[in-house]
């Protein structure tokens, strides 16, 4: 990864990383119900009812993130006043 520290600020640095490492939470994640659904569910769903599936996880984990997003913004804000 190129070194991007000379062209952004101390915050905007710190914001990037933090998105780059919810990123990569997100994808090990995906990569882990991939996996597990891979070996519990192979050849037993049809392709309608995995679409279903992976859809309403996507959505669990959709919902998860934003709650987990909206207490740190609460903690953020607690600890500034």
């Amino acid at each position: 990864m190129a070194d991007l520290s000379g062209t952004f600020d101390a915050a905007t640095q710190k914001e990037l990383g933090e998105f780059v490492q919810t990123e990569l939470a997100k994808r090990r994640v995906q990569a882990s119900i991939q996996r597990f659904t891979s070996l519990c569910w192979d050849n037993q769903l049809s392709r309608s009812e995995e679409s279903c599936i992976a859809n309403c996880v996507d959505r669990f984990m959709d919902a998860s993130l934003f709650i987990v997003s909206q207490v740190e913004e609460k903690q953020r804000r607690n600890q500034m006043s």
